[in-house]
């Protein structure tokens, strides 16, 4: 571990600084709960076209909203797809098989399956641009790329607040923003000679609602509604919004400093204001509410009065101090002592994924894979990724800012039991694609997904190393043995072999598979040993009055199947003769006929401890992969999770060389988002380096002919303009290979070369699991 870290000196080194307009480098301050995306200028003048860029939004974890028609619509009105399956054995039991649905066929029901799938949806909750006139008294006009000369921008990691400048008609402009760490506040303090001569104001407007990426619609102003108050204060004006969209409704509370004046735009845009000022400096704060609950009609009432300010001076210190605290505890990696060419490019990814997964993935929800960024798939949050985007959390010492989205589990406890026991199952079934109240959405592929479902359990065994079991007992311990009672009554009993399998139907972490064919699952079969042994040694030690099991569970039942369990499926490759663990028991032509997606099978030996799984084996498995597989149908996560793998294998250099792999969905754009492309380039007729960073990984590229061209696409063919899973895979995995795992080499960095070229320090992490 070393010297102690210059904390402040690393986090600096890699705050990002933009010179020029880049629709896929916006910055974003937020705090976990509330987040904000401007571009170079500090707000979000230059909306990109869909697909052109990352989105310019505002959003916060309690935006949701259902379009009208959806109302009355419930997950019980669809028709389900049965499938027969065994039944385990039981005494007294006569029959052998039974049926259980799932919501995974739209057929003959496609509006209200679609309806199901889009509904509630995250939204878009305001958008803030400059305004500008070219005299005075002319009309006001949209700032254009063309009024905005010398572009200066810097993300300050270390206080959370992103400084703009440019010029305009040759006079400066400078904009700061920030937002509370503890309440959902955006505060902007703007500095121009422009603002004293009337010739510059923000522009506040509001878009109704969508399920799409941007999660805005700007053509329908006629469905909701944009009511404003106003007040003085003797600190300056107050005002208050009120927005209406169909049954969802919120409040914005503006409060400026002196001399600063809100217009209505007009009847032609009833829902954008001119906020102006007589004066050089303009501060403003906006106040986002979700209902005005007691505490907050209390800030309210003072905001009201003057009592109290939100103005800049107050947030940015909440927001320095917040971030100086975050910065200065929990764990961190330094990589400026290391040799090797990629270790700078690795620590700027390292620190700016910590601030990322901060503002996005640590909030009261568990984050959807674009965070509060912009939607992806609705806006509703996928549990299977719930690892991968906030377990680090825990890994790297702030175990609080995980457990604000794992007490969201206690709250849809009820939901999840109420989903088993409809499907004939005991204790509670997590749900894949999900929202506020835990509903399941519907898919030809969520529903059947189960790798969610072990999940709490190892959430539990990390939090136990950080504060002790018998607290994470007292907590979540129902969580675990609910979890535990699904996982043992899922099972299906293979009485030829006298086991219990998992499947068919099911789809594994590889989504690939036709799920009528899916049995044992490499990674899932591991993954539901490794989850029920846990439970029963937890049951067996729980003591406490607080955390002991109710006798209702089946203990009993849980070892039964532990000692019974199919065993993880290998076999001999195709594609080399060597003995291999297969993506499931039925596809023995895993390698060479189905080497894309996500290579999960790796996983049983990397993100888990694989105390069944065979070292050579999982080598074998590690070598095909790398030789057969497509990198470029990966997702961000994979690298980081088959770095994970690598680095348990003892192989080093394959862990550090697939963690930086060049490959479209392991890149990382100036801002630290892992952008998701689905070709070689960005798009746009940008140039990929132009917009990310690229690094020379020896004899790890995604594969392509000799003499190949790699030139930019002119147009963008789909994937995520960001994607956090990627960003706290990348975390887990670094936290891992320098921190280590239980029973790791005793060497420092164990996942890291020990050759000369990487020297680490490194504070408050912990290993990982056995």
């Amino acid at each position: 571990m070393g010297s102690a870290i210059d904390r402040k000196a690393l986090v600096r080194r890699h705050c990002p600084s933009l010179h020029r307009y880049d629709p896929w480098a916006p910055l974003s301050i937020g705090n976990g709960e509330f987040a904000f995306t401007a571009d170079v200028t500090g707000l979000q003048n230059f909306l990109p076209p869909p697909g052109a860029g990352i989105p310019l939004c505002t959003m916060a974890q309690w935006g949701w909203h259902s379009y009208p028609e959806s109302e009355g619509l419930q997950e019980y009105q669809l028709r389900k797809q049965y499938f027969e399956i065994p039944c385990q054995p039981a005494a007294g039991q006569k029959r052998d098989r039974r049926s259980v649905g799932y919501m995974t066929d739209p057929t003959g029901q496609d509006p209200l399956f679609t309806s199901l799938r889009i509904n509630p949806h995250r939204f878009n909750l305001a958008r803030f641009s400059f305004v500008v006139r070219d005299t005075e008294g002319s009309p006001w006009r949209s700032l254009l790329m063309d009024d905005v000369g010398e572009p200066r921008q810097y993300g300050d990691l270390w206080e959370g607040i992103v400084y703009s400048s440019f010029t305009l008609k040759g006079n400066p402009v400078g904009i700061e923003g920030t937002v509370a760490p503890d309440a959902d506040i955006l505060a902007f303090r703007l500095c121009s000679p422009l603002l004293e001569k009337g010739l510059l104001g923000i522009q506040i407007s509001f878009p109704y609602a969508s399920h799409e990426e941007s999660a805005s619609d700007w053509k329908s102003p006629e469905k909701h509604e944009t009511r404003l108050v106003q007040k003085s204060t003797p600190f300056g004006a107050y005002w208050s919004f009120v927005r209406i969209l169909d049954a969802t409704v919120y409040f914005v509370q503006v409060q400026a400093s002196p001399g600063v004046s809100l217009t209505p735009r007009g009847a032609s845009e009833p829902h954008a204001f001119w906020i102006t000022a007589d004066r050089p400096e303009l501060e403003v704060a906006f106040w986002f509410l979700p209902h005005l609950v007691d505490d907050q009609k209390f800030w309210a009432a003072k905001l009201f009065t003057g009592e109290f300010r939100v103005l800049w001076h107050e947030i940015s210190s909440r927001s320095q101090r917040y971030w100086e605290s975050f910065w200065g505890q929990g764990g961190i990696v330094d990589f400026s002592d290391s040799t090797d060419p990629r270790a700078a490019e690795l620590e700027r990814r390292v620190v700016l994924s910590q601030y990322l997964t901060a503002i996005q993935c640590a909030g009261s929800l568990p984050p959807q894979e674009t965070g509060l960024t912009c939607n992806s798939w609705y806006g509703k949050f996928h549990l299977e990724m719930h690892y991968w985007h906030a377990a680090h959390f825990i890994q790297w010492g702030r175990p609080e800012l995980f457990e604000r989205s794992f007490l969201w589990y206690k709250r849809i406890l009820p939901r999840a039991k109420e989903r088993a026991a409809s499907q004939g199952y005991r204790g509670a079934r997590w749900p894949k694609m999900t929202e506020p109240a835990g509903s399941d959405a519907p898919s030809p592929i969520g529903p059947l997904l189960c790798w969610q479902e072990p999940h709490p359990i190892m959430y539990g065994e990390l939090l136990s190393r950080r504060q002790g079991l018998p607290a994470v007992l007292a907590t979540y311990g129902e969580l675990f043995w609910e979890t535990a009672e699904f996982m043992a009554d899922f099972l299906q009993w293979d009485e030829k072999l006298q086991r219990f399998c998992l499947g068919p139907p099911l789809i594994p972490v590889q989504e690939c598979h036709d799920p009528r064919r899916v049995l044992n699952p490499t990674f899932e079969i591991e993954y539901w040993y490794w989850a029920l042994q846990k439970a029963i040694e937890w049951y067996e030690g729980a003591s406490s009055a607080l955390s002991a099991p109710s006798p209702e569970y089946s203990l009993e039942k849980w070892k039964d199947v532990v000692k019974a369990l199919a065993k993880p499926p290998s076999g001999i490759a195709q594609t080399s003769g060597l003995v291999v663990y297969f993506a499931h028991e039925n596809c023995p032509e895993t390698f060479p006929m189905v080497t894309k997606d996500h290579p999960s099978m790796l996983l049983a030996l990397g993100m888990l401890p694989g105390r069944r799984i065979e070292a050579h084996i999982m080598v074998n498995t590690l070598e095909e992969v790398l030789k057969s597989w497509d990198f470029s149908s990966c997702w961000g996560w994979d690298f980081p999770a088959l770095a994970m793998t690598a680095a348990r294998l003892e192989r080093r250099d394959d862990a550090v060389n697939i963690l930086l792999m060049e490959s479209p969905k392991n890149t990382y754009l100036p801002n630290g988002h892992n952008v998701q492309w689905k070709n070689e380039g960005a798009p746009g007729g940008m140039t990929r380096s132009s917009s990310s960073r690229r690094i020379a990984t020896p004899g790890l590229t995604t594969s392509r002919k000799a003499g190949e061209k790699t030139e930019t696409p002119s147009v963008w063919s789909g994937g995520l303009p960001v994607y956090l899973p990627g960003n706290g895979a990348l975390l887990l995995a670094v936290g891992m290979m320098a921190a280590g795992w239980d029973g790791a080499p005793s060497h420092s960095a164990p996942g890291f070369p020990n050759d000369g070229r990487w020297h680490l320090r490194w504070e408050g992490l912990i290993p990982l699991p056995e």
